[in-house]
């Protein structure tokens, strides 16, 4: 009996089918079960259903890439945001994922360029300002003329709005970045309150972040 027991577990699947449970396995916020329903959901779907859903998978990773200048996901060098002529590109509002920026863009109150930083600093986790897009922001500001690290349009930004989520690490990420932006001639600003300490952009609705963007306050002082 002891011998049974200490036997490695094996699967009752075809090989072909555990390695797509596994895989869906491996993905945030599916479970097991989850993850079988949807292998046997593309086992009764088509093969051109199935084909589909790998070539989009294969699309995702080999075209879509960040956008040169503000970083946020693109199919091009630039953005649809940054080429976008009727945006305000002397406003830059910087954030720390591109679903930040969707969940702003969403709400429909904000028409300027955006910065994202692909994270925020972090000590504990080994996280610091070379591993984020912080200096870009300068150069943003510093060379906006130029065509590969510029700002769009080749435009002078006159104020950046931090738009961090208001955790610990995104305070302190705005507070470095405010001071390396201290002796540049730009309006620093940041969204207001009205968005929970400890919080998540991207979780808030659209009255709130509208709020939090027209109510925005001066970093001076």
């Amino acid at each position: 009996m002891a011998k049974t027991k200490g036997r490695m577990e094996r699967s009752s699947y075809p090989n072909a089918v555990q390695r797509v449970i596994d895989s869906f396995n491996a993905l945030p916020g599916i479970g097991k079960r989850s993850a079988e329903r949807l292998a046997f959901h593309l086992l009764k779907a088509s093969s051109e259903e199935a084909e589909g859903l790998a070539n989009a998978v294969l699309d995702l990773k080999r075209l879509v890439r960040h956008c040169q200048v503000c970083f946020n996901l693109a199919d091009d060098d630039l953005c649809s945001i940054c080429v976008d002529e009727r945006r305000d590109r002397e406003s830059i509002l910087v954030v720390e994922q591109p679903k930040d920026l969707l969940a702003i863009e969403q709400a429909g109150a904000y028409r300027g360029l955006y910065h994202v930083l692909l994270g925020r600093l972090s000590p504990l986790d080994g996280v610091g300002p070379e591993d984020l897009t912080l200096d870009r922001v300068l150069t943003r500001i510093d060379t906006p003329e130029d065509p590969s690290v510029g700002n769009a349009g080749g435009v002078a930004p006159q104020e950046i709005i931090l738009g961090l989520n208001p955790t610990l690490e995104g305070d302190g990420t705005g507070l470095y970045l405010a001071e390396q932006l201290r002796t540049r001639n730009v309006r620093v600003s940041r969204l207001a309150r009205g968005l929970p300490t400890g919080g998540q952009i991207e979780l808030a609705n659209r009255a709130v972040i509208a709020e939090a963007i027209e109510a925005r306050r001066s970093m001076e002082g």
